[in-house]
């Protein structure tokens, strides 16, 4: 039987979904052993079928922790040092001129941590070939060919470690490296070092990979400003390892359990990848990937205080410490790229008080 305050966070969740017509399907995990909640639900619908919540979700930016943590894991391993430049692990054709700034090349400055936390200055080219991926479905672009679009047509921001820009390129560029570093493509790597391990068996990277098991459910419709996106090949060049995750929320739970149970990192490890961080906004930090909401006297109680990874979808992955509460989500619509983290904190965190 649900406890009231499960009862209390399902009723505003679908409330939620059903009240906006933008939304089209919205899932909704909320796990506490402390609090007796294990609460995994979904509203809407796929097409004509009703959202299930055992169905795999494309997370977005969400993937960003899953790249940190590969980096994280091969840090453990000897094979790349955050400190290192990132010009160690780049072509030439890739690392030329790749960061110019007021008549300056900074790209040997910029270090893995850089791209990490993303404190590396260089532009986001997401917004900009996404307007081409909208308006030509049959636009494709690989990720390499991204990046290089993205510093022939675009401007960095400030010299690396300067400053603080969010931006898929940083994100980009560690999957390359990764790449570099392993030998294999990217979501082959996602795959050795965290689904397989994991027993993550329906997941998978969005027009790159198969999971281990098939879905008796689709994935779900994701949509940028009313368009489904789910098919668009050439959107695959732009999410990469930026956040090209589809994983139904069980296995998220699984690696958020392993992540802060020190299964996948080691604490030590963890905690920099959570400590080395800019300021993103305030009340937030910016570390390896990860999102931390802080205390800010009046707007950001104590209470809120948690970690874990947005994306631009209305997508979430939290870790509650006080409340030992996993928090995993998505409204797979752009409209909630800021809102569903409001919507996170205020009737989901703050229900469990």
């Amino acid at each position: 039987m649900k406890n009231e305050k499960a009862k209390k966070i399902e009723s505003l969740f679908r409330k939620q979904v059903q009240k906006d017509k933008k939304v089209n399907n919205a899932y909704l995990l909320v796990h506490s052993e402390k609090e007796g909640i294990d609460l995994n639900i979904a509203e809407g619908r796929t097409g004509d079928t009703p959202a299930n919540p055992r169905q795999p979700i494309y997370m977005a930016s969400v993937g960003k922790l899953f790249t940190a943590t590969i980096v994280g894991i091969l840090f453990e391993e000897g094979k790349i040092d955050f400190d290192d430049s990132i010009t160690k692990y780049l072509d030439k054709e890739l690392s030329h001129n790749l960061h110019v700034y007021k008549g300056t090349d900074y790209t040997k400055e910029i270090k893995v941590r850089h791209l990490l936390n993303q404190t590396s200055g260089l532009a986001d080219y997401f917004w900009a070939l996404l307007e081409k991926v909208l308006e030509d479905p049959n636009f494709t672009i690989s990720p390499r060919e991204a990046v290089i679009w993205g510093k022939n047509n675009l401007k960095p921001h400030f010299p690396p470690g300067k400053g603080y820009k969010y931006t898929d390129t940083n994100y980009h560029l560690l999957g390359l490296i990764v790449e570099n570093i392993t030998g294999e493509p990217f979501h082959a790597a996602l795959s050795k070092y965290i689904f397989k391990p994991l027993g993550m068996k329906h997941s998978y990277m969005l027009h790159y990979s198969e999971p281990m098991e098939k879905s008796p459910y689709p994935i779900a419709d994701f949509t940028f400003n009313g368009i489904r996106m789910n098919d668009h090949i050439g959107y695959a060049g732009l999410d990469y390892a930026g956040g090209g995750v589809v994983a139904p929320t069980e296995d998220l739970l699984k690696f958020m359990k392993a992540l802060t149970s020190y299964q996948v990192v080691l604490k030590d490890t963890l905690e920099i990848m959570k400590n080395d961080s800019a300021k993103f906004q305030m009340g937030i930090e910016y570390g390896y990937g990860i999102w931390q909401i802080t205390t800010v006297p009046l707007m950001m109680p104590k209470k809120l205080n948690s970690w874990g990874v947005y994306g631009v979808t209305g997508a979430f992955m939290f870790y509650h410490p006080e409340k030992d509460a996993y928090l995993i989500g998505c409204f797979n619509d752009v409209s909630y790229q800021s809102k569903g983290l409001r919507y996170m904190m205020f009737n989901v965190i703050n229900k469990l008080f």
